[in-house]
């Protein structure tokens, strides 16, 4: 059986991470769905689950933001857990960047665990998010000053993927056939 194909079969965590508006959402729908038993875990459910009193992440550090950043990790990395645990491989999505990134991995037990960054040239991010509905960055966050953030701060860990010139399908096909780069634990 090719190596590939054994990596498909097995249960395992698949993290996607990178700068807003990198193809997050788009390329981990399309990664778990390559896989027979797979779930798609999306970080920011959990934040939106907060009905009263959320508050939203910005450059400027807020506890209360971080702890409710923190708990929503937790829940996601317990989720994860779960589901592979369960028999699924579970590509878990959020923004997992600068020191959020260790401490969120750490809460990860089952194996095998692979990371990818998605890092996009920062032309390529804002060619995008001008494209999008929903807006990543507004008046809070700088495009430049976010990727340099994640550039600098983000542990150099697992796979770091420039998809600047790939299509969704070309991202997930890269991951897959780099997946063994990928892996971390």
């Amino acid at each position: 059986m090719p190596a590939l194909r054994r990596d498909l079969d097995v249960p395992q965590v698949i993290v996607v991470t990178g700068v807003m508006a990198a193809g997050k959402s788009t390329v981990s729908q399309l990664l778990a769905e390559r896989f027979s038993r797979a779930v798609h875990l999306r970080g920011d459910v959990f934040r939106r689950f907060v009905v009263t009193g959320r508050v939203e992440m910005s450059p400027q550090v807020d506890p209360e933001a971080e702890r409710q950043l923190a708990l929503r990790h937790a829940i996601a990395a317990q989720t994860a857990n779960r589901y592979v645990a369960a028999g699924f491989t579970v590509v878990v999505q959020d923004l997992f960047v600068g020191d959020t990134l260790e401490p969120f991995l750490e809460q990860l037990v089952e194996r095998p665990v692979s990371l990818v960054m998605l890092a996009p040239d920062v032309a390529v991010v804002m060619q995008r998010e001008s494209e999008r509905v929903k807006v990543g960055y507004g008046e809070l966050w700088s495009i430049r000053d976010f990727d340099h953030m994640v550039r600098t701060k983000t542990p150099r860990i697992g796979l770091w993927l420039d998809s600047s010139q790939q299509t969704p399908d070309e991202t997930v096909d890269e991951i897959l056939s780099r997946l063994r780069d990928a892996r971390i634990g």
